[in-house]
């Protein structure tokens, strides 16, 4: 019997399913009855055509791309796995655009990349717990990001009333058509000036507490338990590369 892993190396199976995870995205959306809380706070960058870095749990990505405003070009820091390569194909029917790189401090040519892109204007998304984990657990690449492009971070977040907790590393809420749901907006989160080791420091753990916020507040507002973030020893919420 062929692999799912297998199928999803064939680019045209992957480029099949892809165009139904988008259609399938897009009737969530349209079924259901969306709520904004704290829409202001990326759409006064967006009015003023100014960049800034989206940042968002992996568990939380499916509904990204019907949160971004339509029109406004967007970069999605994603993995070279071929999960990575799934999401760059699905989000590419929404106009948005992948960057095959690594969210960790020091990384590819991809993160390089994006960084000329934030200095440039263009707006930016990334998920500093993926690919492997653990789950909303911040790694250091969102943070350099802000501080060597000096661009302001904005956390994002969307839950369902309706939907199912996958049993996936990140804790993927996959969403069902007709369910209520929310996207939140935090407001944006500045680097630091000066930048020391310290205050660096405390610029990442005010970026992971601000992304849990607004990730536990659209939870709430759903009426749904929080999801909790995974040990750091956790070796169960890893994935393979």
């Amino acid at each position: 019997m062929i692999s799912l892993k297998k199928l999803m190396a064939n680019e045209k199976v992957r480029s099949g399913v892809a165009r139904l995870a988008a259609f399938y995205i897009w009737f969530v959306y349209a079924s259901g009855s969306w709520k904004v809380v704290g829409g202001e706070n990326p759409a006064r960058f967006w009015d003023r055509n100014e960049p800034f870095i989206l940042g968002f749990w992996h568990g939380r990505i499916l509904m990204t791309a019907v949160a971004w405003r339509r029109g406004v070009p967007l970069h999605i820091l994603i993995s070279q796995h071929r999960d990575g390569l799934f999401i760059a194909e699905t989000v590419a029917h929404f106009g948005l655009s992948a960057v095959p790189g690594s969210s960790r401090r020091g990384g590819t040519g991809g993160f390089r990349k994006l960084i000329r892109m934030l200095k440039s204007g263009l707006c930016v998304g990334i998920t500093p717990d993926g690919p492997q984990g653990p789950r909303m657990q911040i790694s250091d690449g969102i943070a350099s990001a802000s501080c060597l492009s000096g661009v302001p971070v904005i956390p994002y977040a969307s839950s369902v009333k309706w939907g199912r907790l996958m049993k996936s590393w990140d804790r993927f809420l996959l969403a069902w058509p007709f369910s209520s749901g929310v996207f939140v907006w935090g407001e944006p989160l500045y680097p630091p000036d000066p930048l020391t080791p310290e205050s660096r420091a405390t610029f990442l753990a005010q970026i992971e507490s601000e992304l849990n916020r607004v990730t536990w507040e659209a939870d709430r507002l759903m009426g749904r338990v929080p999801v909790e973030p995974a040990p750091l020893s956790d070796s169960d919420d890893r994935v393979e590369s």
